[in-house]
């Protein structure tokens, strides 16, 4: 096997005067890219991994999340040609006491894939989904099969060329399906004034698409792990849609329908305090665009008052003044650090200058309000995709919080301007004391809820753990506020500012007008110190906040498929006992 250990920017010497703190937060954003991978040693592979299977490439390799929090060097990886190695890999895994972590591009934030912990000698296989398990073709004119592999990029644009598409999707297009599906990855859409559901599609989570999925788990009778296949209408089945990690899951089937042509306006001219005002307010207020559109997402610059704010809605053709695009990404003063912003973050990453945040706000703003008018993206429109996916790889790294409000569409205004009010206030008070908590934006998405009949199949069973299960106990409840605050890594007090803002959710939305859950894969569970490690939230408020019955249903399967616990970690063995 070749080595696969490559750089795709320039070597830059750190005496060179070109070296600048600029350069500096590139190259570490490049290297969290991509993973290196080095080619084994077939002597040291059959001492260390004895009987491994034979026809599997297996190597050594870094492992980097999205920020380059998480990370463990020389572990060993393996990349199956196709889902009939996959069970191999597992039972050799099972019988010689490793553990097996699926890996798709990384780009998440929280340990559902490794710990922070994991030594590079750690018996921890990561197994690599992207250079094989990427088989894409249509299952019928309403339906996609797709491998896990497969990036949603690829997903999105092979629907595109059959007149296919869905209605919301995350913005990044390097996420792999299996890892977008394992953490109900969501975009941003409710109905629009008068708009029905089309056929084929959901506002809920990319989860509630999946008409069947094909998992590696363990038969009884067989004495070993086999792939089999679920249908929607089992009841196994609703454990795996959404199953954080705690499963192997290498082929799924979408259901999938008629691709729309979308208008994405972007504005920043509208006050935060307009924006997110309180419910009544007259104005252009965020619920204002909501009932009109049905696609909203503001991006609130830390120390600023104008959010970057788009809407999107369905047009069937350009409008006079729209550009129309034909490619994702179309935002390159964002795809990319610009010089200011990088220097600044190296300024205070590198020189701890904490109290430039908002110099960095404004900059990003600045950035934003510009980059807008001179790249002609202020308004565009195109086949779906191409408004959709907006974040590349090479975009500025940052950590994030995530939680869900489940609330009725009419408390969607009342939810936003309390948490907006909440975050300024706080903020403002760890200012006035020389603090700078958070130097990235807050970012808040509305979409609907995994309504099963989206699936269109009889008998669909709910994603037991996606955070937009409906609420047995408030069907009226039809909406989710998403809301995100970005920060740069290592960010003096982020803990503890992130954590009141959990408390406050936690305690505001409780169950009663609203609920909180948490967004899988970014941050939750804060102490003052650290992130993921609060015990009351892990044992108490995240189990609670879907249920016992359901969260005691969604662990016994899933610890019945994999009784062995080959598909766990520390922490989800912790999260999910």
């Amino acid at each position: 096997m070749t080595d696969r250990s490559v750089s795709n920017h320039p070597t830059v010497a750190a005496d060179d005067p070109s070296f600048s703190r600029r350069a500096f937060v590139l190259s570490a954003a490049a290297l969290a890219a991509v993973p290196v991978l080095i080619a084994a040693d077939p002597a040291v592979a059959a001492e260390e991994l004895p009987g491994f299977p034979e026809d599997v490439d297996l190597y050594r390799s870094a492992y980097r999340n999205w920020v380059g929090e998480i990370t463990a060097d020389g572990l060993w990886a393996c990349a199956p040609t196709g889902p009939e190695q996959v069970p191999a890999v597992v039972n050799w895994a099972w019988r010689h006491g490793w553990t097996v972590r699926a890996r798709g591009c990384a780009h998440g934030w929280s340990p559902l894939t490794i710990t922070a912990a994991t030594p590079s000698d750690a018996k921890v296989l990561l197994l690599d989904t992207v250079p094989h398990l990427t088989g894409l073709s249509l299952d019928s004119p309403t339906a996609v099969r797709a491998g896990t592999g497969v990036t949603l990029e690829a997903l999105l644009t092979h629907l595109e060329q059959h007149g296919l598409g869905v209605t919301a999707a995350p913005a990044p297009g390097d996420l792999t399906l299996g890892g977008a599906l394992a953490v109900d990855a969501h975009g941003t859409a409710v109905p629009a004034q008068g708009e029905s559901r089309l056929p084929g599609h959901t506002y809920g989570s990319l989860s509630n698409l999946v008409l069947s999925l094909t998992a590696v788990v363990w038969d009884e009778g067989a004495g070993a792990y086999v792939l089999r296949t679920y249908h929607r209408d089992e009841a196994d089945s609703a454990a795996l849609l959404t199953h954080l990690g705690r499963s192997l899951v290498t082929e799924v089937v979408l259901r999938v329908g008629a691709n729309v042509n979308l208008r994405c306006v972007s504005r920043t001219d509208i006050p935060a305090a307009e924006l997110f005002a309180a419910p009544g307010s007259d104005g252009r207020t965020l619920a204002s665009f909501l009932e009109r559109a049905g696609r909203v997402e503001a991006i609130w610059f830390a120390f600023t008052e104008f959010p970057w704010f788009k809407v999107w809605s369905v047009a069937p053709t350009r409008p006079l003044t729209s550009r129309h695009v034909t490619s994702p990404y179309n935002y390159p003063f964002s795809d990319s650090v610009p010089t200011v912003v990088a220097d600044l973050v190296g300024r205070m990453t590198a020189d701890a200058a904490w109290y430039l945040a908002p110099e960095l706000g404004t900059a990003q703003y600045t950035v934003a309000a510009a980059g807008l008018t001179a790249t002609l993206s202020a308004d565009i429109w195109g086949p779906s995709k191409n408004t959709l996916l907006y974040i590349r790889p090479t975009t500025l790294r940052v950590t994030a919080n995530g939680y869900a409000v489940l609330t009725s569409r009419a408390q969607v205004q009342r939810v936003v301007s309390e948490f907006t009010a909440y975050y300024r206030e706080r903020l403002s008070a760890y200012t006035a004391v020389g603090r700078f908590p958070v130097n990235g934006s807050v970012e808040i998405r509305i979409t609907g809820l995994d309504d099963p009949a989206d699936a269109e199949l009889v008998g669909a069973r709910a994603p037991l753990l996606s955070a937009l299960r409906q609420s047995a106990a408030h069907p009226e409840w039809d909406t989710a506020v998403w809301l995100d605050v970005l920060t740069l890594p290592g960010t003096p007090y982020a803990e503890a500012f992130l954590r009141e803002l959990e408390r406050f959710l936690l305690r505001t939305y409780d169950g009663e007008h609203a609920l909180t859950r948490v967004e899988w894969s970014k941050g939750w569970a804060y102490t003052d110190e650290a992130v993921w490690s609060d015990a009351e939230v892990l044992d108490t408020a995240v189990p609670a906040s879907f249920g016992e019955s359901v969260w005691g249903q969604a662990a016994g399967i899933l610890d019945r498929l994999d009784p062995h616990r080959v598909f766990g970690n520390p922490f989800l063995d912790r999260l999910l006992r």
